[in-house]
């Protein structure tokens, strides 16, 4: 089952959801420690990595 969804979703896009997903967590760590602009700084590179995942998986 694991296979056929990286098969399916491709090993790149795995590892950027993991680097997304680990962007996300360290921003609310940063967050809860007091240093809200830092985090939220670092919160804006979630979106933009996905959003450059969809340009490049639909570009032709």
């Amino acid at each position: 089952m694991i296979k056929n969804f990286i098969e399916r979703i491709g090993a790149m896009n795995i590892v950027m959801l993991l680097v997304v997903f680990s962007i996300i967590v360290v921003s609310e760590y940063i967050f809860l420690a007091g240093n809200k602009l830092d985090a939220i700084f670092l919160a804006i590179w979630a979106p933009t990595i996905l959003g450059f995942m969809n340009y490049f998986k639909y570009r032709k």
